[in-house]
């Protein structure tokens, strides 16, 4: 008979608790005095000084039998092992099989100390039991899913609703060629139905559906990570990549040049913009749709996260008549956001405001947005030449990407426009010495200037594992805390609702430069970004990682997340 492979060795709960960082040894010999006059367990004090939660004090448990805890989810159950149990046992034990490895079965468990369970397990299966702790919901949903009958691809295809999801704009069917009429077969409607239900439900930025040598591998980015969805044998491509090509209204049968296009569809009541792009690869075409999601985007200035200082000071430089204000950070750092924020706070019928983009992102009333075209000569230059013509009190640039374009954003901020526009740099002292690089003479930086902001988009601990810890001293120190002081900060876990990353959602972190007459005087001497940072330091200038820190020490992020945003910066 086989034997459940259970380590007898055990950890005082107390212990692994003050090794974690969840309790001081002083916390620990008050609740153990407290245990003593209240004939209670420790986990039950923990519990009810909600100093662990109860799923956590079973991890903990678990950690003190010696059984690893795991979040299910999907490939970690394979469905050729799970009937070497059969499923009324599965359900009344509250258990799963995942995997087998030699004469080893790792079992999902909820409770680390059913001991008699595994070993009725194990004389049922004949093999060792190593149990794992699950949440009991994620086994049960387990359970349910992988004893069901296999299906085929096509039929959980076929059975997708495709209600929940609307083509806004399509082509007629007498424009479909001979390749798309082989993508327009149920199966494959339903199966881009269901990645683009799936990828914008769970609030991803980008989908990439990639053709490998043996497989086709579909990602989506959630919070700036990119995260598996599935992978559909690689005979699905080739329809899969018609078919959003015929949704973009594009040629199907060019696969050697890149192509770009717009597709535009109905979910949940709300319209989602689609921004197709292709490039070909040795396996075939690459496609990357970017979803922008106007019903998620933050179009509030009061909530992109500035702090309330400076919130005001920002407000302030918008209700300046004219000059130039730069957001600036790498790309994906959440500029754009920034400056349709921007533009809301000023949208009123008594301004005449122009955007000059490239896309335009999201369609605003009132607002006169054109596209950039570069293939006919529309580049960003030509339109600010043009802009400044139409009457314009406030007028957006998407980029500026050379002299030409700065030096007729400059021009314009100086002759009565309030001109909002994006430049790549790590910080906002960078924006000045970016400026004369690009050869612009330095008394009209000074004069058009109004501010520079920088920014980053940080990943925020998950609601669901969130857990508090105390940090070493060289952290504390890091951080400007006083080392004498304890400081809980918090960090995430892992769990199924932040697909074990420990993180869900992002905020971003700015750092505001506003002009002063010090700082004007300065840029006249053609300053470097040393000398900047000095002058900045002596003033009190707080940085970017700065208000970053800002962040961790209020229970947001992590300190880890803030290094890495901002290790561009130090």
């Amino acid at each position: 008979m086989r034997k459940s492979n259970i380590p007898k060795k055990r950890m005082k709960l107390g212990e692994i608790l003050v090794r974690q960082g969840r309790i001081t040894p002083d916390e620990l010999v008050e609740l153990l005095r407290l245990q003593k006059e209240v004939s209670k367990p420790l986990g039950q004090i923990l519990v009810e000084k909600k100093i662990l939660t109860a799923q956590e004090l079973t991890n903990v448990l678990g950690e003190q039998l010696g059984i690893p805890h795991v979040w299910l989810r999907k490939g970690l159950v394979d469905p050729r092992i799970v009937h070497v149990l059969p499923k009324e046992k599965a359900i009344l034990y509250q258990v799963i099989p995942m995997f087998r490895v030699n004469n080893i079965l790792t079992l999902a468990t909820a409770d680390p100390n059913d001991i008699f369970v595994f070993d009725e397990i194990s004389k049922i299966t004949n093999l060792e039991v190593q149990p794992v702790i699950c949440r009991v919901d994620d086994i049960i949903e387990a359970v349910n899913q992988s004893y069901r009958e296999d299906v085929s691809m096509d039929e959980v295809m076929s059975s997708f609703d495709d209600s929940e999801i609307e083509v806004v704009e399509s082509v007629k069917e007498s424009e479909i060629s001979e390749i798309a009429e082989m993508a327009e077969g149920s199966p494959v409607i339903n199966m881009v139905n269901m990645i683009l239900l799936k990828a914008i439900r769970d609030g991803a930025s980008d989908i990439h559906l990639e053709p490998q040598a043996k497989k086709f591998q579909i990602r989506a980015r959630i919070d700036g990570v990119l995260y598996e969805l599935m992978t559909p044998k690689i005979d699905m491509h080739p329809a899969v990549v018609s078919r959003l090509k015929v949704m973009a209204n594009l040629d199907i049968a060019e696969r050697r040049m890149p192509q770009d296009g717009r597709i535009q569809v109905n979910v949940d009541r709300r319209t989602i913009d689609l921004r197709f792009s292709s490039m070909p690869g040795i396996y075939g075409e690459k496609v990357v749709l970017r979803i922008l999601d106007r019903g998620r985007a933050i179009l509030d200035i009061n909530k992109l996260g500035l702090d309330t200082e400076m919130s005001e000071r920002y407000k302030s430089l918008l209700k300046r008549p004219n000059g130039l204000i730069l957001a600036c950070g790498p790309t994906g750092s959440g500029k754009t956001t920034t400056l349709y924020a921007a533009l809301s706070t000023l949208n009123s019928k008594e301004k005449n405001i122009i955007t000059i983009e490239d896309p335009v992102e999201y369609q605003m009333q009132n607002i006169n947005q054109n596209q950039v075209k570069q293939a006919i000569g529309l580049s960003f230059a030509t339109f600010l030449k043009h802009a400044l013509r139409q009457d314009s009190d406030i007028i957006l640039v998407g980029e500026i990407r050379d002299r030409e374009t700065a030096e007729i954003a400059i021009q314009a901020s100086l002759t009565g426009h309030l001109v909002l526009s994006t430049l790549h740099t790590n910080d906002s002292p960078s924006v000045i010495t970016r400026l004369l690089e690009m050869r612009i003479e330095s008394y009209l930086i000074s004069s058009s200037l109004l501010a520079s902001m920088a920014q980053r988009l940080v990943r925020t601990i998950c609601s669901e594992c969130r857990t508090n810890f105390y940090p070493s001293k060289e952290v504390l120190n890091e951080l400007g805390l006083n080392e004498d002081k304890q400081k809980r900060l918090f960090k995430g876990k892992g769990c199924k609702e932040c697909f074990d990353s420990g993180f869900k959602g992002r905020i971003a972190i700015y750092e505001l430069l506003e002009m002063d007459d010090g700082l004007q005087d300065l840029i006249l001497n053609n300053p470097t970004i040393d000398v900047l940072q000095k002058y900045l330091k002596e003033k009190g200038h707080r940085t970017l990682r700065q208000y970053g820190y800002e962040k961790v020490v209020a229970g947001l992020t992590t300190i880890e997340e803030v290094r890495q945003a901002t290790s561009m910066d130090m």
